[in-house]
Order: structure tokens, then C-alpha cells, then sequence
């Protein structure tokens, strides 16, 4: 057990979609090497196959008993789908960007346009913003974003014969030791968000580290720091001032994906509340609708969902009547600095009792939390403590 959980919430009524979260992580750690495949950070229209496709369907985590569930390793052409480039250069050379006197180019092509390098079978947007229902009477969708949710109790660990994947005691970061690892892939199959993926390059597993050398240096994770709609909040779960904290354990209103998996994850998510009604078969709008099926719902966070979603609603409801709500401050992030407390002073403290050089601080906006505000300690500006 790790001496404290770092965690993230993740709010869907404020996710548009744009993949920032997803460009950042995405050009940070998985563009080269092995990893092109990869998307650590992933955003998913929900309902969707998702990605890896049918990720739901393909088993892993813990039955009722506590015991392993066998899973299926997704195949990277069908699941996760090989990455396709454009034949830009062709492009270029045979004027194929407008046409001159030929109609397509200088060349005369049969077929000008952009065309894939190779045949798309799958890729990680594959069926964005697609949903359910029948336009314009019931359909629906939102996004969801997926990252490693860090779990508790993390199968992709317990399948592992190599003890290579572990969790980090100061902050229950979940990695994997690449020295250690044989690239049997048995964490893959064990993982039932499908959040671990296979080098084949370096035969070794990789997944997000949720940026933890950025967090040491007081930065968030690329994802949280980069989205556009400030829906992701970061912070230790035993910090009672935090947000992370108050969402999940005071407000209730955060709540883990798929929990039934048994692995305790340590991602949350503040489920969406509100979209338009209904209209019946003459186009009149039926009262009181709600186009998201609740059963949805209830599969996706569990039946606490619902007591969630009545919290929300009452506090925008509150906030209308009084102009006031907590509650409401809080999901807004007034402040971009307040969404994200990393508390440099225990990581400091950390790295002097394993006997470390003390970690240089790139970013001071984000430095609050539970030890930064009850145990202060200086520290070292970028650079200062460098040979």
C-alpha cells in the first residue's frame, strides 16, 4: 500500500472533444520508438467501440472472489489500428494541391487527393462523435477521456510473473520496471481498461506514468495542464483542501469508471448531467427527457451515479436561486492554478529522505497541498542545485 494516492478528476460536462489532452500527451511520450500505436491519453466518444476497439469486451481485472479474470491482448492492426500517413510529398510533386490546365496536375493523375500510405483498419478516433439514437429526436453522445487510472489494486500488477509493473510507495504511481519486464504481456490481458500497451520495438510494456517527473518539478501531467475546458483536476486523496479531495470524498460527485473490475481506480469522473429533451415522432418535445439512458450511466460509474448527478443538479439549482454554490466554484476553476495541487514540499521531502539532491522546480503555481502547507521546506529554483 502506497503511503498516499495521487488521483485525477476528470469532469464530462466540460469535455469538448478538442484532444489537446490527447496531442500533448501524445508528442510528450509515445511519437517515436515503438510507440506510434499508442495513445497513452485517449479520448473516446461514448457510446463507441473505443480504444482499443470493444475495450470493454475483452476481459481482465477481478471477479467477486477477488481472483484474476483471463483477458484478451488486443492484435494492433484490428484493435488498435496501425498508424496511416498521407502522401503529402506525391501531393506537393505532382501539383495534385489545385489543379492547372490538365483538371488534377501536371502529371494528369487518375485520382488526385489525399490518400493513405496504407488501408485504415482502426485508429483511436475511429467513431467520433457518432453516439446513439436517431437524429434529431434521441440521439446522444459525450466524451471520455481515458488515461491509466493508477488503480489501488492494479490487476495489470497481480497478472504480471515477472513482478516488473509496481506502485510507487510516495504516490501510488503505477510503472513498470523495463529491466524487469520480458514483454509477456500477461498485464496487457490482466488490464481490463486495456491502458497498457506493447513496445514491439523494445518487447516491453509501456503506459502513462502520469507525468510524475513533471509533477515532482511542479508540473501537471501534459493532459491535465493542456486542456482547453479545464475539466481535469489533480491532487492527493488525503488532501482535505483539495479538490480532488472534496469532489470525491465530500461531494461525492467523482466517481471511478467501471469499478466493477474490482481494481479501485484512481481516475474519476463527474458524469454528465445535462444535454437536450426529447422529441416524439411529430417533433413535439417530450417533457422531462433525458436522452442519456440512465442504465448507461449506472454501467459506466455504478449506482452511486445517480445520487451524483442529484447533488449537481441541486447545486446549479442552488447557484440559479442564490448566486452561491460551492460546489459550483469548484467545477468552474476560476483559477487554473487552484485545479492542480502537487505539493512540492512532500516530494521534496521524499527525495531528502532517500538521500537525494533536491528537485528542481520548474513551475511555483501549483505548489499547495498537505505537506506544502503544514510542513514548508525550501526549495531549490531550476538549476541552483545542478554540477
Amino acid at each position: 500500500m502506497s503511503k498516499r494516492q495521487l488521483a485525477m478528476v476528470i469532469d464530462l460536462n466540460k469535455c469538448i472533444g478538442c484532444q489537446a489532452c490527447t496531442v500533448a500527451c501524445k508528442t510528450q511520450w509515445t511519437n517515436r520508438n515503438g510507440r506510434e500505436y499508442m495513445y497513452w491519453n485517449n479520448v473516446e466518444t461514448y457510446p463507441g467501440d473505443g480504444y482499443p476497439k470493444k475495450w470493454m469486451e475483452l476481459g481482465g481485472g477481478f471477479d467477486a472472489a477477488g481472483d484474476l479474470k483471463e483477458g484478451i491482448i488486443p492484435a494492433i492492426e484490428t484493435d488498435y489500428g496501425v498508424p496511416w500517413d498521407y502522401n503529402y510529398d506525391s501531393l506537393a510533386e505532382a501539383n495534385l494541391l489545385g489543379p492547372d490546365e490538365t483538371g488534377y496536375g501536371k502529371q494528369g493523375a487518375e485520382e488526385p487527393g489525399l490518400h493513405p500510405d496504407r488501408e485504415p483498419t482502426w485508429g483511436p478516433n475511429w467513431d467520433e462523435d457518432e453516439g446513439a439514437g436517431a437524429f434529431p429526436a434521441d440521439n446522444y453522445f459525450f466524451y471520455l477521456p481515458r488515461i491509466c487510472n493508477h488503480c489501488t489494486n492494479p490487476s495489470c500488477l497481480s497478472a504480471c510473473p515477472r513482478d516488473a509493473i509496481f506502485k510507487r510507495d510516495e504516490d501510488g504511481v503505477v510503472l513498470v520496471d523495463l529491466d524487469r519486464c520480458q514483454g509477456y504481456r500477461y498485464c496487457i490481458a490482466g488490464c481490463p481498461y486495456k491502458k497498457i500497451y506493447f513496445n514491439p520495438k523494445l518487447s516491453k510494456s509501456e503506459k502513462c506514468i502520469l507525468c510524475f517527473p513533471r509533477i515532482e518539478q511542479g508540473l501537471p501531467p501534459a493532459c491535465a495542464q493542456q486542456c482547453a475546458g479545464r475539466t481535469r483536476f489533480v491532487g492527493f486523496l488525503d488532501d482535505e483542501e483539495g479538490q480532488v479531495h472534496q469532489l470525491v470524498e465530500k461531494y461525492k460527485v467523482a466517481l471511478p469508471l467501471r469499478s466493477d473490475y474490482g481494481t479501485v481506480p484512481n481516475v474519476y469522473y463527474v458524469p454528465p448531467i445535462e444535454g437536450p429533451v426529447k422529441y416524439d415522432a411529430n417533433g413535439k418535445i417530450i417533457t422531462e427527457s433525458q436522452r442519456i439512458p440512465a442504465e448507461e450511466l449506472e454501467m459506466l460509474f455504478g449506482k452511486e451515479v445517480h445520487v451524483a448527478i442529484n447533488t449537481l443538479r441541486a447545486e446549479k439549482e442552488k447557484r440559479k436561486r442564490t448566486g452561491e454554490s460551492a460546489l459550483m466554484d469548484l467545477l468552474i476553476a476560476y483559477q487554473h492554478a487552484d485545479m492542480f495541487r502537487l505539493d512540492n514540499a512532500y516530494y521534496q521531502r521524499v527525495a531528502k529522505e532517500k538521500g537525494l539532491p533536491p528537485i528542481p522546480l520548474l513551475d511555483d503555481r501549483y505548489l499547495k497541498g498537505r505537506s506544502s502547507e503544514t510542513a514548508p521546506i525550501e526549495v531549490p529554483e531550476r538549476g541552483e542545485h545542478e554540477s
